[in-house]
């Protein structure tokens, strides 16, 4: 084995770790936290409102 063979299996294995992630990344069953990930930057802060009244 010579390290062409290595680097060979060195990329097999990453690109085997990539598209894992992706598949699990992608899964109906992580759906629901990616959308409640995706509401985060609309939540408000009722502190921020408060706070905001007094910096005027």
């Amino acid at each position: 084995m010579d390290i062409n063979d290595i680097r060979s299996l060195v990329t097999v294995a990453g690109l085997v770790t990539f598209l894992a992630l992706v598949v699990s990344t992608w899964a109906r069953r992580r759906r629901s936290a990616h959308e409640e990930a995706a509401r985060l930057p609309f939540v408000g802060d009722e502190t921020e409102d408060v706070n905001a009244g007094e910096r005027s």
